[in-house]
């Protein structure tokens, strides 16, 4: 009878299927999460946790045993010093199959083939490993704080540009009104002028009498003196 020794061949001959079952495990093993459809997660998670379950000893023969399907030499030393050590003291059980939906077109059940245990340490490790690559990146959180404390600025610049030309305004306004003023004190200074010397021509006529009436006085006054004088001489 052949119970228990059948496998599901998805469609595909030996050596395709050979290729299939590296290529997808050699991914499971470095991103520790895929993608597929179901009766692909099912067939590589016999596969991977068998490799798994062999890398908790690491020794030459299982390095061996294990790199006739993979290839990628970094792949197998994670597989021996992170992954191994990881599920040491877990007796199976590896890996976990989570169900997404459908995939347009044929409607074929697609799912998430993913390591259960840490995987958040290490996504996060992967994430401060790419923080340093790009010299430290901001959180979002960050970056909108940094934002809301920047919005504020643009206002002010704009007051500060605009008690400018108000500073401006209000000198050029002070010269005006100082023009304005030294302008309207000039014409009073000329129409004092005017009176000043209207004053002065009205007072010079009557002073002139007053300095003839005084000359002819002492004329008067003189002559009448001399020709009383001179009789007396005479005699």
């Amino acid at each position: 009878m052949k119970h228990r020794i059948g496998f599901n061949r998805l469609g595909r001959k030996p050596a395709h299927r050979k290729a299939l079952h590296r290529n997808m495990v050699t991914s499971l093993f470095k991103h520790e999460r895929i993608r597929t459809t179901k009766a692909k997660a099912q067939a590589i998670r016999r596969t991977a946790e068998k490799m798994i379950t062999r890398a908790k000893v690491d020794s030459v023969h299982n390095r061996r045993m294990i790199a006739r399907d993979i290839k990628d030499k970094a792949i197998l030393a994670k597989l021996f010093t992170e992954l191994g050590p990881r599920f040491k003291e877990r007796p199976g059980g590896y890996t976990r199959i989570l169900k997404i939906g459908y995939r347009p077109g044929d409607a074929a059940p697609m799912v998430l083939l993913e390591l259960v245990g840490e995987m958040k340490e290490s996504r996060s490790g992967s994430k401060a490993a790419s923080a340093k690559k790009t010299g430290g990146a901001k959180p979002a959180k960050a970056r909108d704080a940094g934002k809301a404390t920047e919005k504020p600025a643009k206002p002010a610049k704009q007051k500060a540009e605009k008690a400018v030309p108000a500073e401006a305004e209000t000198a050029v306004s002070a010269a005006g009104t100082e023009a304005d003023a030294e302008a309207g004190a000039a014409p009073e200074s000329t129409a004092e002028e005017p009176e000043a010397e209207a004053t002065d021509g009205e007072e010079s006529p009557a002073e002139e009498p007053v300095a003839a009436e005084t000359s002819a006085d002492v004329v008067d006054d003189g002559v009448p003196e001399e020709e009383e004088e001179a009789p007396e001489e005479e005699k």
